[in-house]
């Protein structure tokens, strides 16, 4: 399975804001297995059960660290709910992640702090001329709001793209699989 970055896609929500934003990335794959159709809350779902177990360990080593912080860590206000129960609707929220859009083929979600402001799209994209072939694209945009924002996020970037990439992988892998 190939992943490849590319631009942050036109048929993005997000693209409309690019110049807004200090940071942008998009990883996109192709789903070659296109038997069944697959709706967006799917894809949403399929989000957030795709981690990497160490990308898991190391979310739990930066929400003790930047607590000391005073920063959000996904548990301070609600519990978080499970994926199971997660139905993608905007304003719902599933640990440090709320949805604050959603289409028919795509899922912006995130957080606001008072360091950065993130924004994650989860674009589900089948009209791009290729017959049998659908493509997912998750892109990350970041909008720095301090000095904290910027030190936070330059150890961060680097296992960001690797994470981003293990997890687009196993999103496909379950979506062509229908798990």
């Amino acid at each position: 399975m190939n992943i490849k970055k590319i631009e942050l896609p036109e048929k993005s929500v997000l693209s409309k804001e690019k110049e807004n934003f200090d940071y942008i990335d998009s990883f996109e794959g192709k789903l070659t297995d296109t038997r069944r159709s697959i709706d967006i809350t799917e894809v949403g779902k399929a989000f957030f059960t795709s981690g990497p177990k160490w990308g898991k360990k190391m979310f739990a080593f930066r929400n003790k660290v930047v607590s000391l912080f005073g920063l959000k860590t996904g548990t301070e206000a609600t519990p978080a709910k499970a994926s199971d129960d997660f139905t993608c609707e905007i304003g719902e929220r599933i640990g440090l992640f709320k949805i604050f859009g959603k289409t028919n083929n795509e899922i912006i979600l995130g957080e606001d702090d008072k360091h950065l402001d993130f924004r994650v799209s989860l674009l589900f994209d089948k009209d791009k001329g290729q017959k049998d072939v659908d493509f997912l694209t998750i892109s990350t945009t970041v909008k720095y709001h301090n000095w904290l924002g910027i030190l936070y996020f330059l150890p961060v970037r680097p296992f960001h793209k690797l994470i981003v990439s293990v997890m687009l992988k196993n999103m496909i892998g379950q979506l062509e699989n229908g798990k």
